[in-house]
């Protein structure tokens, strides 16, 4: 053999590196770990929820990525990008490029819609500014974002070493409706709601949240000078009452100091309209719901454009219905324009619009508003942009991508999954669902449990090893939940008459109360659009939907379920001082680190430093305040302890507080008894967060309860318990109407309404009403399928 002939067969050094190492990670609740994944691969991470495994993907492998990559760029630039501190690991070795698909919902900004958040939009608005009849001006003519203005004027400028002055005229061609600027629908205010008209300004006529005369605002009234105080409201003229409810903001002066004075209804605007309803407090969502109205647009009919962009047309048909119609529709309209002079942009909107069907959500329209998408759709469309990109070597990070999916749905997934891998592309997917788990190259099983009693890597290797591992997930791996002997009867019913949002097509409906009711159906059929729209609204209805908790790292479960209103009060009334005194936000927080428990060093572009405080030693609390016991205990131990340990300690003796051991109660209930009181909000999994809120919304009183995929981040131990917390709320006499897609919820069921056949226009009809067992005999509808072949593997 010559060396030449030995130089070809041996390695090469660079192709070594077939490995990503991560030795000594500790992010989170990682107990010193060591795991080795291969690249190019699809590597599934499994484990209960809480275990780690996102501690180990995002917090760990993806953000040293992310993190490397920032420090290429220079300290100016890194100055404008957030900074990452580096994650708690002894290495991290043979890192590629991280692109993370996660299923945060996309921000609920009224400008953003799906062909905004996927460029497609951007596509369509140079392509009707080439094609459209008659022209009516560049692509930005066709943006309901921007407005149009002209303006004319004198510009001074340098000519030939002399100042002159020469007029200069412009003008903006935007598509942006004057009317709702662009939002598709205008406010309508409920006037009663605001203020009683027969009481004065004096009286306390206003009765908007936080608008008392007592303070500033009395001030501001009073000493405008636009109205008379003490004037009944009903007896306002034009123009005072003008000047209450629409004044624009003018300069006053009150008591010697310079005010701005703004009428009622642009301040509620600006301070009330502009933020996400999620975001908002109690009372004032309760405000804006009861005094504000949103109705569609007049102008634009709620295309959000103006009459210019709607004029212009291609074969008929203006930028505006292109959005309105279903993806798959539009993908077949813009196949069948045949014009050389565009192609290259033709042949990019199509891949694009393909890809939104081939990915599943066809359904859809570009001009739905991102905010309203859900969590699997959400992660989904971002998936979009990286399907048909022609990088390889490069690491993709899923979050549980078959969220919201339909067993249909979920095979269309794992082969885009492959596809990707397929690429020469290394793919790390957490996930819970069988189905996927099934088409791993590798698995990294993380547990033994949860919180505390996880963080370690219990099983690595492949799927056969998995399953005869012993572990959790080895052992709930082929489970199969069977069809229940006998339903139980319903109390009555709850009709739906005509709904007709979105997809659905004049549904009748009539959901039996007293039982476990599952609507089901493949993504986009229409399950949310009939409860949200015709259920979610009705007076005894308790909903827990996906939205996102919203917390900061001052936020725990103690403060976000009210658990910490007892808990003060009962140390207050046990040692005689102001329970103000045992909240870490308030008066007995720790003066140095003001009650975070950690000191924060600002580095500017480098990664910022948290120090334990040396004054509390990271208790949070003053000196004084933890001398204060109660059954022996200080509060900064209370909030150190587990919902388990708090539960027996608030059940009995000193300590008994039956307030919080309810609460305690319904906390352990959802499989939370692991969490402890002060753990930060920011650092739980998303399936310990909606387990969070449904935990919340169980003490509220109602009759009937909407959950909307409560499985959603549930390793399948976890599902069980689930399904016996489930049993007993009806078993309490509860009516639980859950939106679902995982069989072992549909077998537990003791009736389904399953919606389609299709999705989009082809789905928004019930298809199929009646017990589980009923389903499964018929097999007409592709959920009656899947459900037949999912029982017939249960063990006998």
């Amino acid at each position: 053999m010559t060396s030449t002939d030995m130089a070809t067969t041996a390695q090469h050094v660079a192709d070594s590196h077939d490995l990503i190492r991560v030795h000594g990670a500790r992010e989170n609740n990682l107990k010193d770990i060591s795991v080795e994944l291969p690249k190019r691969r699809l590597t599934v991470f499994t484990g209960v929820s809480g275990s780690g495994k996102s501690s180990l993907v995002f917090a760990t492998i993806a953000a040293e990525s992310q993190r490397l990559i920032n420090e290429t760029y220079s300290t100016f630039i890194q100055g404008f990008m957030p900074t990452l501190a580096r994650p708690d690991v002894d290495l991290l070795d043979g890192l590629t490029t991280a692109i993370i698909v996660d299923q945060e919902r996309m921000g609920a900004n009224p400008r953003s819609t799906v062909g905004t958040v996927t460029d497609a939009n951007a596509l369509l608005r140079i392509l009707f500014s080439r094609l459209g009849r008659p022209h009516i001006g560049s692509a930005q003519a066709f943006s309901f974002n921007v407005a149009s203005i002209s303006g004319a004027g004198a510009v001074t400028l340098e000519k030939g070493g002399q100042t002159v002055k020469e007029r200069r005229e412009f003008s903006i061609t935007g598509g942006m409706c004057p009317r709702c600027e662009g939002r598709g629908s205008v406010q309508d205010f409920d006037l009663t709601a605001l203020y009683d008209d027969s009481k004065s300004l004096s009286q306390g006529a206003l009765t908007i949240p936080g608008y008392s005369m007592d303070g500033w605002f009395g001030r501001i009234f009073s000493g405008s000078g636009f109205f008379d105080m003490k004037k009944p409201i009903r007896k306002y003229t034009k123009r005072e009452l003008h000047d209450l409810l629409y004044k624009e903001p003018t300069k006053i002066k009150v008591e010697g100091i310079n005010l701005t004075y703004e009428g009622i209804i642009p301040k509620i605007r600006k301070s009330m309209l502009s933020k996400d309803p999620e975001a908002m407090q109690p009372h004032i969502r309760a405000f804006v719901e009861r005094a504000v109205t949103f109705m569609t647009c007049p102008d634009c009919d709620g295309t959000r454009l103006n009459e210019g962009a709607r004029s212009s047309k291609i074969n008929g048909l203006s930028i505006a219905d292109a959005c309105a119609m279903q993806i798959s529709d539009l993908a077949e309209w813009v196949r069948g324009l045949d014009e050389p002079s565009v192609a290259p942009l033709l042949a990019s909107l199509g891949e694009t619009l393909d890809s939104f069907v081939e990915i599943g959500l066809g359904y859809l329209s570009l001009a739905r508003p991102s905010g309203t998408l859900s969590g699997g759709e959400a992660q989904r469309t971002k998936m979009i942009r990286h399907l048909g990109s022609s990088l390889t070597d490069v690491t993709y990070v899923f979050d549980e991508p078959t969220i919201g999916l339909h067993p249909h749905d979920i095979q269309r997934m794992n082969a885009l999954l492959l596809r990707l891998r397929d690429k020469g592309n290394t793919v790390l997917v957490v996930e819970h669902k069988p189905e996927t788990i099934a088409i791993a190259d590798h698995v990294v099983d993380l547990g033994p449990g949860a919180g505390a009693a996880g963080g370690e890597v219990v099983y690595e290797g492949t799927l056969d090893g998995l399953r005869t591992s012993g572990t959790l997930t080895g052992h709930h791996l082929d489970d199969r939940a069977r069809l229940k002997d006998s339903v139980r009867s319903s109390t009555g019913a709850l009709e739906v008459r005509g709904a007709s949002l979105h997809n659905l097509e004049d549904v009748d409906v009539d959901i039996p109360l007293g039982l476990l009711v599952v609507v089901t159906g493949v993504a986009g059929s229409g399950k949310s659009s009939l409860i949200s729209g015709s259920v979610s609204g009705r007076e005894g209805v308790v909903t827990v939907d996906q939205t996102s908790i919203k917390g900061s790292r001052r936020s725990n479960p103690a403060t976000y379920t009210g658990l910490l209103d007892p808990i003060r009060k009962a140390f207050a009334k046990a040692n005689g001082v102001k329970p103000a005194l045992f909240s870490p936000n308030s008066e007995g927080a720790c003066p140095t680190c003001k009650g975070a428990g950690v000191v924060y060093t600002d580095l500017a572009m480098m990664a910022g430093v948290a120090t334990t405080c040396e004054e509390c030693e990271g208790r949070r609390f003053q000196a004084a305040v933890l001398d204060y016991k109660l059954g022996g205990r200080d509060i900064s131990e209370v909030l150190a302890m587990s919902v388990d340990e708090a539960a027996a300690f608030f059940k009995a003796g000193e300590a008994k507080t039956p307030a919080a051991h309810k609460l305690l109660t319904q906390l352990a209930d959802v499989g939370l008894g692991y969490l402890t009181l002060g753990q930060p909000l920011t650092t739980l999994s998303g399936g310990e967060r909606q387990r969070l809120k449904l935990a919340t919304h169980m003490g509220e009183k109602g009759g009937v309860y909407v959950l909307d995929e409560p499985t959603t981040g549930l390793h399948l131990a976890d599902v069980e318990q689930l399904l016996a917390l489930l049993g007993r709320l009806v078993d309490s006499g509860k009516s639980v109407i859950v939106i679902e897609h995982h069989q072992a919820v549909m077998a537990h069921a003791d009736w389904v309404i399953d919606l389609g056949p299709g999705a989009g226009h082809d789905g928004g009809r019930v298809v199929f009403e009646g017990t589980p067992a009923e389903l499964v005999a018929e097999r007409s509808t592709l959920t009656g399928e899947h459900l037949a072949d999912y029982v017939a593997a249960a063990p006998a």
